[in-house]
């Protein structure tokens, strides 16, 4: 049996030199510049009914070295000018699989600030990494070892808005395999006031990270908007200053989601959560700064992930499911359940704890997805009087 590895991408923190820093911006600022070039003879085209490929954006990349005025694209690395003209192929490809929206133009200011160098444009030996068009190693902060034997595929090379330095290296983890089978199933319902209410009675605190930072993040808000705009040098301070605030808030919740999550994946052979459209959940102008801070999306995400790594199982159930409506004890539904409501009392004599209630329904409705293949929809009477599951429809044989 072969054995396949997962490949992982493994990120530090480094801390270039005053040279290496200089190339690199210069680097990341000619990846925009290709990106928005082959972007803009791509549009064209699209709007004369024609379709530009790769290949031919990496021949447009050839004659556009050559000109005058883009010459000094030729000053840096060639290899992460090409990754971007791949990624925009990318992105091309998922738009025309009604995958994702149209390709934007890279901002100066907004966009990430990123490069991707494959094998051929950086040295890895003895622990060393040594980018192209540098002459010494970058200086890395080791704070876990990659995989023994390692050899990354590709190293991307970014700085986020807080100024830090990082690189992530794209390696085959032979040590991610799947985790044994267990007999566990747990429902997960997400919440505000409790970040996570599992099927098992146990509830997970919101450490609510935005919201324990919230004072220092608007004075440093504030201190930025007296700035006069523009690109000074006081502003682009007060930014950075703001942006280390934001990042603190995104590392710690990120950090507390990793732990969650891979705990989850660990003691479960099957996690049912809840199919939540977050993207619309936030057009709740009162509940968007408190959903946005709980990332219920980056906690699915990681989730998925890390389960399809280790051989375990997510299902999500419809979104349209009553969870919190249906008494987990006797399958009755009831008409109304405000969200003031936290425990309720069924006629059958259960009484139950809203969020716990829910993450039992959840479980049990995902164990019949997961054993029938039941769809998991709103329940609707049906004239016996009985609530009634929708059901797939059952396939035909030949």
């Amino acid at each position: 049996m072969k054995t396949t590895h997962v490949k992982r991408a493994f990120k530090y923190r480094f801390y270039p030199t005053d040279v290496q820093a200089a190339e690199l911006s210069r680097t990341f600022g000619c990846v925009r510049k290709v990106y928005n070039l082959a972007l803009a003879a791509r549009t064209e085209a699209w709007r004369r009914q024609e379709r530009v490929n790769y290949n031919q954006t990496s021949a447009m990349l050839t004659v556009w070295k050559k000109t005058e005025e883009l010459a000094y694209l030729n000053e840096v690395s060639s290899v992460p000018l090409q990754q971007a003209l791949r990624h925009l192929q990318v992105a091309f490809t998922n738009f025309f699989g009604k995958r994702a929206k149209y390709p934007r133009f890279k901002s100066r200011k907004k966009s990430r600030k990123s490069a991707e160098y494959t094998t051929s444009a950086f040295r890895f030996r003895d622990g060393k990494l040594t980018l192209a068009k540098m002459a010494e190693p970058i200086d890395i902060v080791w704070s876990r070892p990659l995989p023994e034997g390692a050899s990354p595929s590709t190293a991307t090379v970014s700085q986020d808005a807080a100024g830090r330095w990082y690189v992530s290296m794209l390696v085959e983890d032979p040590t991610v395999q799947p985790l044994p089978v267990t007999d566990t199933a747990v429902g997960v319902d997400v919440g505000l006031d409790h970040l996570l209410t599992l099927s098992t009675g146990e509830k997970i605190s919101n450490p609510r990270h935005e919201r324990r930072d919230r004072a220092r993040l608007a004075k440093a808000q504030r201190q930025l908007a007296r700035k006069a705009k523009g690109d000074g040098a006081n502003r682009r301070k007060a930014r950075q200053k703001a942006a280390k605030v934001y990042a603190r808030i995104t590392d710690r919740r990120r950090d507390n989601l990793h732990k969650l999550t891979t705990r989850l994946v660990r003691e479960n052979q099957t996690i049912v959560i809840e199919d939540l459209t977050v993207r619309n959940m936030l057009k709740n102008g009162k509940l968007a700064r408190a959903i946005s801070d709980a990332a219920w999306a980056d906690f699915r995400s990681m989730l998925e992930y890390k389960a399809q790594w280790y051989g375990r199982e997510v299902i999500a159930v419809d979104r349209w499911f009553p969870s919190s409506k249906l008494c987990s004890a006797c399958g009755t539904l009831q008409d109304k359940m405000p969200l003031s409501v936290r425990t309720w009392t069924c006629d059958c004599g259960a009484t139950h704890d809203r969020d716990v209630n829910a993450a039992k329904n959840l479980l049990a409705a995902g164990l019949a997805v997961s054993v029938c293949g039941a769809g998991v929809r709103p329940q609707r009477s049906s004239p016996s009087g009985q609530s009634a599951m929708k059901q797939k429809t059952p396939r035909r044989e030949p």
